[in-house]
């Protein structure tokens, strides 16, 4: 059975996307897919999706959507919060971290950003997930070339994102701990280009504090800092080659460029470096004015930060655990209370 989630207001930054589309890559089409993809499987498994279920990445602004045609149950992960707002107009808070299920008629009100904490980006899962045509194989949008996702674009208001109806008779989840990584530098290998640059500047790109510029979207992120010395001016540039999300290219004036998903294929400046596969996600959270530093580690340190996100992500989705609906009564936690002189009420 088929729902709509109708958006109301706001859409700017918000983009439907799933793991992105593989092996296009060589046809000039860009991976894109999510920003932060254990966020984005933190919310599908709140939902209780598949961990690649397509969803709806939250950037900026806030959004407000309507349940129509059925229940539509939701979760959400990140810093972000929202309220409901029931068809008979009663309020209630929605933290993140939990699902919760819109009757039809039901409006969720979703906050902007909270920056410092996980400003980035946030995710909205959607159980069953969100239902817009395949495109080469994915849901996520490319806005570049208004390839897949809803209409190829950023959500405005008047869309309507087809859903599946939500099962109300399966209970909601909740976490009882929130998803964050680590706060440590990000992991990067030197290469393909680090010979462009003298040992010195690559040690310079590990001792600086590189801050994160207003200049960033999908595409990618640039930085500001002392500039990256190429040895001659020449070497600021190569014939045009395969880069790949995580390519940090030092352009000519020094300041490096780290692509994101929606990065293009090829690139003609030298990348001195690449930021590690378990490490993309952090660069979702690289919001104006943040600060961020490098650290260099081997192939294998890599494979195994990838095999240790994992492990990591199926730690936390293990201590999920059903409840309650949203404002309805803990029975389990009102049952387990001494609730008059020593006296416990049970069924």
């Amino acid at each position: 059975m088929s729902a709509t989630l109708r958006v109301i207001s706001g859409g700017a930054g918000c983009t439907v996307q799933d793991a992105g589309r593989t092996g296009q890559r060589h046809q000039g089409i860009p991976t894109a897919g999510w920003l932060d993809a254990p966020l984005a499987h933190a919310a599908n498994a709140l939902a209780g999706n598949h961990p690649e279920a397509a969803a709806v990445e939250l950037r900026g602004p806030g959004l407000a959507l309507r349940a129509e045609a059925g229940p539509v149950r939701v979760a959400m992960a990140g810093a972000v919060s929202a309220s409901l707002r029931t068809a008979q107009g009663n309020e209630m808070a929605l933290p993140a971290w939990r699902s919760a299920t819109l009757a039809e008629g039901d409006t969720l009100k979703i906050s902007a950003l909270q920056q410092p904490q996980m400003g980035g980006c946030a995710v909205l899962a959607v159980a069953g997930g969100v239902q817009v045509a395949p495109v080469l194989g994915s849901r996520a949008t490319y806005a570049r070339a208004a390839l897949g996702g809803f209409q190829g674009r950023m959500l405005q208001a008047g869309d309507g994102l087809p859903v599946c109806a939500a099962d109300t008779s399966a209970p909601e989840r909740r976490s009882a701990a929130s998803w964050a990584l680590p706060d440590a530098p990000l992991r990067v290998i030197f290469g393909p280009q680090d010979d462009h640059f003298s040992p010195e500047v690559g040690a310079q790109l590990l001792a600086t504090a590189w801050q994160a510029t207003a200049e960033q979207d999908r595409m990618g992120w640039r930085f500001s800092g002392p500039p990256l010395q190429h040895l001659t001016p020449a070497h600021a540039d190569i014939a045009s080659d395969a880069v790949t999300p995580g390519a940090i290219q030092v352009p000519a004036n020094g300041l490096p460029i780290i692509l994101g998903p929606d990065g293009q294929t090829v690139g003609g400046y030298p990348k001195i470096a690449t930021v590690i596969r378990a490490d993309l996600p952090r660069l979702a959270q690289a919001w104006p004015g943040r600060t961020l530093r490098f650290v260099a580690v081997s192939r294998e340190e890599a494979l195994q930060a990838l095999r240790d996100l994992s492990a990591l992500e199926a730690r936390w989705a293990a201590q999920l655990q059903s409840c309650p609906p949203l404002g309805g009564l803990d029975e389990q936690a009102l049952y387990s209370q001494n609730l008059i002189s020593g006296v416990v009420f049970k069924d």
